[in-house]
């Protein structure tokens, strides 16, 4: 019987990186620490500042996948409206919580914890506060979604706040194949390889450097055996194609 699945999904939120003001980070470290820990990402949508995409959209995303992972829109600012469109979504009051409060009391000197940054305290009700030890305002947690800061540091700290929740699955190895052929050649012999291994997810990936077309194979699967034996076999594609194949990863 095959282990289940763990999936996920990040949404991320805000204007300015759908403007381009702002190029996200956020979405290459996830992947990477999800797969880590056994979790499938399996999607990445980028959505504005408006409450009704950001509540349709996560309302669709958390009956798909296991875990959700918004980044973005939980500052101080009148445009931060995650917390409230998440509780929309939820169908549950946004609360000032308490000790989400109180870590911002204590955070600020006398005087300087003003109502905007009050904002950063407003919750579900019913959440779970995700610690932030970098700039202390928490993000939170409900239900299969995890609602994280936008600024890397800060996402990175709080996801390595919250990673001891997660429950995940066989995390995907992967083998990497480079070699100095156009991609059009190895289509048929690749195809081949992918029909006698299809627990075995195998992506190409063209590129073209100092006037050369080559293409980088990307296998990746669950059963170490079976990895190997695929990237075995694209390497010894890339032989019969006249080419040498190259291992990415040590360049």
């Amino acid at each position: 019987m095959s282990e289940k699945i763990v999936t996920a999904c990040v949404l991320i939120i805000g204007n300015e990186i759908l403007s381009g003001r702002t190029r996200d980070a956020n979405l290459a470290f996830l992947g990477e620490r999800l797969n880590a820990l056994g979790i499938r990402l399996m999607e990445a949508r980028v959505v504005p500042d408006q409450d009704e995409v950001i509540i349709v959209t996560l309302n669709e995303v958390r009956r798909r996948f296991d875990y959700v992972f918004t980044t973005g829109g939980i500052g101080p600012t009148h445009d931060d409206i995650t917390a409230e469109c998440v509780a929309r979504a939820f169908g549950v009051p946004l609360i000032q919580h308490p000790e989400a409060r109180a870590i911002l009391e204590a955070h600020y000197p006398p005087g300087e914890l003003n109502q905007a940054r009050l904002r950063m305290a407003d919750t579900p009700e019913g959440a779970t506060l995700i610690e932030n030890p970098v700039s202390k305002a928490p993000g939170f947690q409900i239900g299969n979604v995890f609602v994280m800061a936008g600024i890397p540091s800060i996402m990175q700290a709080m996801f390595e706040s919250l990673k001891h929740r997660l429950t995940g699955g066989e995390p995907l190895l992967t083998k990497a194949v480079a070699a100095a052929l156009p991609e059009s050649y190895l289509a048929p012999g690749l195809t081949a390889v992918q029909e006698r291994y299809p627990e075995v997810e195998i992506g190409s990936y063209p590129f073209y450097r100092m006037g050369v077309f080559g293409v980088r194979l990307v296998l990746r699967a669950i059963d170490a055996g079976r990895l190997t034996a695929a990237a075995g076999e694209v390497r010894e594609l890339v032989r019969k194609l006249g080419a040498k194949p190259e291992d990415p990863d040590e360049k």
